[in-house]
């Protein structure tokens, strides 16, 4: 595999799929708010690993990116994995808004910046992004957080329409999973087709070496989600859709 990027890489699916990568001698390089678990895996693999601390709602954002890209000495793939997520029936106005810049405002300020790397340096890449079922419909106590993922993936079809126009080199592939046991899910709470990391990580690294345009986590998720399509809203602003209970101190499912 060529030298991949992980944005959101300190717990949960970023970290697993890092360590994966690493231990199977691939050169990555490491972004997240908190470098603790950064750290750990340069030690451990000091010669496949780089790292910097980057938070995505930043404007610096893409110049420590860049840092990160010289210090890995080039990017072939970017892999957005940071985001936060919680349910929120009460509508908490900060919380709500949390979430849409993180994972709305982070999300374009990060992959926009991996697109500009790949089309000024005239070189092949392929972004990849975590984004969720949750994304394909509006679902009631996770208002927020199923709109911030839509937008996500409306915006990687809009960066393909472009970079078809601009005859860019990239390919991009958009990850959707659904449950999965990270530190966001309520301990002792158990969720519906729940998936363990030991089981997501080889398909999200299946699909970042195989490039599908969409991958469903797993293929349950993926039926499931064309049904939800296809009901009307009418229909569907009547029903009530389980949402996913965090823990009182978990803030991500795919933590920066």
């Amino acid at each position: 595999m060529k030298k991949i990027l992980i944005m959101g890489a300190s717990s949960g699916i970023g970290l697993a799929v890092a360590e994966a990568l690493a231990s199977r001698g691939v050169k990555i390089g490491l972004a997240a708010r908190h470098t603790t678990e950064l750290r750990a895996l340069k030690e451990k693999y000091p010669d496949n690993v780089e790292y910097e601390s980057i938070d995505v709602t930043h404007n610096d954002g893409p110049k420590k990116m860049e840092e990160l890209i010289d210090k890995m000495g080039g990017m072939d793939i970017y892999f957005h994995v940071a985001g936060i997520g919680y349910s929120n029936p009460t509508l908490d106005p900060h919380r709500e808004a949390e979430m849409i810049a993180t994972n709305a405002a982070g999300f374009a300020r990060m992959v926009s910046a991996a697109y500009g790397y790949f089309r000024d340096n005239m070189r092949k890449g392929q972004i990849v992004a975590l984004t969720s079922v949750a994304g394909t419909n509006g679902i009631g106590d996770m208002a927020a957080y199923s709109a911030s993922k839509k937008c996500a993936q409306t915006y990687l079809v809009a960066l393909e329409q472009l970079a078809r126009k601009e005859k860019v080199d990239i390919t991009f592939t958009d990850i959707r999973p659904g449950w999965i046991r990270t530190p966001l899910l309520k301990e002792g709470k158990s969720y519906p087709m729940e998936m363990s990391l030991e089981y997501v990580v080889p398909q999200i690294i299946r699909a970042i070496v195989k490039h599908p345009r969409i991958e469903y986590v797993d293929s349950r998720w993926g039926a499931l989600c064309a049904v939800w399509k296809a009901i009307p809203d009418a229909i569907w602003t009547k029903m009530s859709i389980p949402a996913q209970e965090s823990s009182p101190d978990a803030s991500s499912p795919e933590d920066q």
